[in-house]
C-alpha cells in the first residue's frame, strides 16, 4: 500500500468507507478518547475543522479504548458524547485497536510510515511516557501508538508528512494543517 487511499475503514454504523473518497483533501487522522486527559484536544480540532474544512480539509475521529480503558463506550455513545460535549462535526468512524495483533491496518500503516519519536520534553511529557510504555508492554512490536490523540497529516497526495503526540501544542498541529492546505 502507497498512499492511505488504499485502506478501507469501517464508518461508526459499520459501514465501509475507502479512503480514496477523501482523495485531493489534506487529512488529520486521530485516535481518540472520550475519557481522557486529552479529551479537550476535541476543542481546537473542532475550531480547526470550522475553519480550515472549505479549504479541502477532514478530520477523521477513530476511538480507541487501548489506553487505560478511556473510551469506554460503543459508537453511539461515543459519537453523543463528541457531540453534545464539543460539538464535532467531522466525521467519527467505528471504534478500533491501534495496536496489537487486532490492529486497524491503517494504523499499522500510519506509524510505520511516520514512526513515533517520543513526547519531548518536561515533567508531564516524563510521566506520559512512563505510563504509555507500561501500557504498550502487551504490544511488544505491534505498540504502533502510544497514547490518545495522536494525530497524522495527511497531504493531498495520501502521503503521511507529520505526526503529533497528544503533548505537541494545537497551535503546532494547525500551522502544520494549514501549510499543507
Amino acid at each position: 500500500m502507497s498512499t492511505v487511499y488504499d485502506f478501507n475503514v469501517k464508518d461508526r454504523k459499520g459501514n465501509i468507507v475507502s479512503l480514496s473518497d477523501y482523495q485531493g483533501k489534506v487529512l488529520l487522522i486521530v485516535n481518540t478518547a472520550t475519557g481522557c486527559g486529552f479529551t479537550p484536544h476535541y476543542d481546537p480540532l473542532e475550531a480547526m475543522y470550522k475553519e480550515l474544512k472549505d479549504q479541502g480539509f477532514e478530520i477523521l475521529d477513530f476511538p480507541c479504548n487501548q489506553f487505560a480503558n478511556q473510551a469506554p463506550g460503543d459508537e453511539e455513545e461515543i459519537h453523543q458524547f463528541c457531540k453534545m460535549k464539543f460539538g464535532t462535526e467531522f466525521p467519527q468512524f467505528a471504534k478500533i485497536d491501534v495496536n496489537g495483533e487486532n490492529a486497524d491496518p491503517l494504523f499499522a500503516y500510519l506509524a510505520t510510515e511516520m514512526p513515533f519519536e517520543g513526547f519531548g520534553k518536561g515533567l508531564k511529557n516524563v510521566a506520559l511516557d512512563k505510563f504509555a510504555a507500561a501500557n504498550n508492554k502487551a504490544f511488544g512490536d505491534k505498540a504502533y501508538i502510544k497514547w490518545n490523540f495522536t494525530k497524522f497529516l495527511v497531504d493531498r497526495e495520501g502521503r503521511v508528512i507529520a505526526r503529533f503526540e497528544p503533548t505537541v501544542d494545537m497551535d503546532k498541529v494547525k500551522e502544520a494543517v494549514k501549510a499543507a492546505l
